[in-house]
């Protein structure tokens, strides 16, 4: 018997609601492709406040997932020998800069496909509705600090991936929205992906949920604030659980669409899941490194790929094992999204793959006895300051944003349990309360030391 012929919907979707419900998640969306079929689910509403049911066709926003995207395109282009990964950015951007001369003439393609590129994350600009939006936020983004020296670790960077969707439009001619349009939604049919507000009115669209005073999820007060020049990294794109899968299963398939339509090379896609750096961060979204565009998965000896994604009140998750063939998408709109994930992806993998994922991080019973002596002291990044020390015996972190960050929200303040010598987990992190935050210190190639926060590198600066 086949998965196809085991797959059987009424089951998953009774506990697909039963999940959704019991995680306060008030609606999502799932999608699954095993031996070759794609199965749609959805549950719950789109938004709290007017009941909209979701619905299988219902877009969702998809945050970093669009990351994939983005590095498809890219790959894609390098795939018809138009740019060359491992070549400086200034080969196809001459006048691109960042703060640090040296590194804007040796930052490549390669080490922003793979965030090793030195280049920061949270610079959100708003640049503008036009079309020239991205050439605005390259050029804004010369002055802002490198979180490392390039090619000495990874640090999660949505900057590197702006980068790369200027990139793109200057090799194609066209706005970033039309390229992702013409070189991958119409080949391979994602005729419900969309990156612009007013395409996303053509279709039944979901409304972000934060928690509210009473802890339950509420309408977010806004459908979405980020900027139009934000669309590379994930600011902007909408698209179902199902075309998502799409997307993921022409990588599987060796660069050929549904249809036939050879989109890319089968050497440019095992190309992007092929490790380029191992993740310090091994916690936030269980990532054991990073490939060409992929987060890249260890469970347990099985390996996949997929990537992560949020936006104001909108998770993402996207996951693919290889060797079955079985690719999971999951798109939500608040609520205790990720521990919807968590359980619902273990099941799934379990069953289809074979695998077994990590279960969710949080600290020993018996925490081991830290040396805190070398970890303690001052780590700052753009726009986020993070201070580590021991308070009344206990490792204590802030985490604050500074400078042109400053208010985005309050610091976050909490003791940390070791997990190991240089792994914590601090509280009051994610959607519920119960969420652990992981806080890893790491030894960079250069010698200096980092700490990680959400994927982010924060260099030790006193």
């Amino acid at each position: 018997m086949t998965h196809a012929e085991k797959f059987d919907t009424a089951r998953w979707q009774a506990r697909f609601d039963e999940l959704r419900a019991a995680n306060k998640v008030p609606g999502a969306s799932l999608a699954i492709l095993v031996d070759g079929e794609i199965h749609e689910l959805a549950s719950g509403v789109l938004h709290r406040g007017t009941g909209v049911e979701a619905t299988t066709d219902s877009l969702f926003q998809v945050g970093s997932i669009t990351k994939v995207h983005t590095a498809t395109l890219v790959m894609r282009l390098a795939d018809e020998g138009r740019l060359d990964v491992d070549a400086p950015v200034r080969a196809v951007l001459p006048d691109f800069a960042v703060a640090d001369e040296k590194a804007s003439a040796t930052i490549t393609v390669r080490q922003l496909l793979s965030h090793t590129s030195g280049l920061t994350c949270d610079f959100t600009h708003d640049t503008g509705r036009g079309d020239d939006c991205l050439a605005k936020y390259v050029e804004a983004a010369r002055e802002v600090a490198l979180d490392l020296e390039p090619g000495t670790g990874s640090s999660y960077s949505s900057v590197g991936y702006n980068v790369l969707g200027r990139i793109v439009e200057v090799l194609t001619g066209l706005t970033w929205d039309q390229a992702l349009q013409d070189l991958l939604c119409a080949p391979l049919g994602l005729a419900h992906t969309v990156s612009l507000p007013e395409d996303v009115l053509r279709f039944r669209a979901s409304m972000g949920h934060l928690a509210g005073p009473d802890g339950e999820p509420e309408p977010a007060p806004s459908w979405n604030p980020l900027p139009r020049s934000s669309a590379p990294y994930g600011g902007q794109l909408c698209s179902t659980a199902a075309d998502l899968v799409r997307l993921t299963r022409m990588h599987l398939d060796g660069g050929v669409a549904a249809d036939g339509t050879r989109v890319m090379s089968a050497a440019a896609t095992e190309r992007m899941r092929e490790r380029v750096v191992d993740s310090p961060d091994k916690w936030t979204v269980f990532a054991d490194g990073w490939g060409l565009g992929w987060t890249l998965y260890d469970w347990n000896g099985v390996p996949g790929f997929g990537h992560d994604g949020a936006t104001i009140g909108h998770y993402g998750f996207l996951r693919a094992e290889p060797v079955s063939g079985l690719v999971v998408a999951l798109l939500t709109n608040g609520g205790g999204s990720r521990n919807l994930y968590t359980t619902l992806f273990a099941e799934l993998l379990a069953e289809f793959a074979g695998a077994t994922p990590p279960p969710p991080f949080a600290p020993p019973a018996e925490p081991p006895a830290v040396d805190m002596a070398p970890l303690v002291g001052v780590y700052q990044r753009e726009g986020v300051r993070i201070t580590i020390s021991v308070e009344d015996g206990r490792p204590h972190v802030v985490y604050a944003f500074i400078d042109g960050m400053a208010g985005l929200s309050d610091p976050l303040e909490s003791d940390m349990i070791p997990v190991s010598e240089t792994v914590f987990a601090a509280g009051g992190a994610g959607s519920f309360s119960e969420d652990w935050m992981p806080v890893i210190f790491a030894t960079l190639a250069d010698g200096s030391t980092a700490c990680y926060v959400g994927m982010r590198a924060t260099p030790k600066v006193a």
